[in-house]
């Protein structure tokens, strides 16, 4: 090959993996994924049927997980913290696209479908789900800086018990509830230390669901697919 057409080769390469970068919408939104690790498991539910909807979410086209790279880079230090007591995170969810959000509120409008009311909301009625704040027409998750978690043993793999699983719509999931043990409430409140230190707020009812505080978007919700 002449030298001038392997110049010519490389010089469109390297055109075309810029145009690739820069139609990246993750790239584009500074969006980056966060993968497992001996210290982070990951465990994309809404790629499943293992959720309240009970089939897979719409949006999500990966087991992935992808977070705004400021809330990435505040995590590393929950990351390294949690290491110190024997523990790793477990990340359920961080960036949802609006789409999803979409899906669980035209499934909470179809109030005959409760194939997964017993293990996600058995004690309240899908009528009042809505009133009740479990759903609604936007989530702060579409934002980038805001994922659900939970802290698991380093020895063992397993997850520390919280009192209710993650994504449980009920009162027992609210973060300072009495209603779980002594021993539960230490687990929720070690979480909670670990994220507030690292500048993440968290919901009241939610003991998994934290949001950084200084988080880039607070107002732009963002809709492109996980994959």
């Amino acid at each position: 090959m002449k030298p001038v057409t392997v110049r010519m080769s490389l010089l469109c390469a390297v055109l075309l993996l810029g145009a690739c970068q820069a139609s990246d919408p993750y790239s584009l939104a500074g969006f980056v994924n966060l993968p497992a690790a001996p210290d982070v498991q990951t465990d994309v539910r809404y790629f499943t049927t293992d959720n309240f909807v009970g089939e897979a979410i719409n949006g999500y086209e990966a087991s992935l997980i992808y977070l705004t790279r400021e809330a990435r880079e505040a995590l590393q230090g929950v990351i390294l913290d949690a290491k110190v007591f024997g523990l790793g995170i477990k990340v359920f969810d961080a960036y949802r696209p609006q789409q999803a959000v979409d899906h669980f509120v035209a499934w909470a409008e179809d109030l005959a479908d409760t194939r997964m009311k017993a293990h996600y909301y058995p004690n309240v009625e899908k009528a009042n789900l809505f009133r009740d704040g479990y759903i609604a027409a936007r989530s702060g998750h579409s934002r980038g800086s805001t994922l659900d978690l939970t802290l698991f043993d380093l020895a063992s793999g397993r997850e520390l018990d919280m009192g209710t699983p993650w994504d449980f719509f009920d009162l027992t999931s609210w973060g300072e509830s009495d209603a779980v043990s002594v021993q539960q409430r230490a687990n929720r409140a070690l979480l909670r230390a670990l994220m507030t230190k690292h500048g993440f707020m968290p919901l009241r009812e939610e003991w998994w669901h934290f949001t950084l505080e200084n988080e880039p978007y607070p107002d732009t919700y963002f809709n492109f697919l996980v994959r």
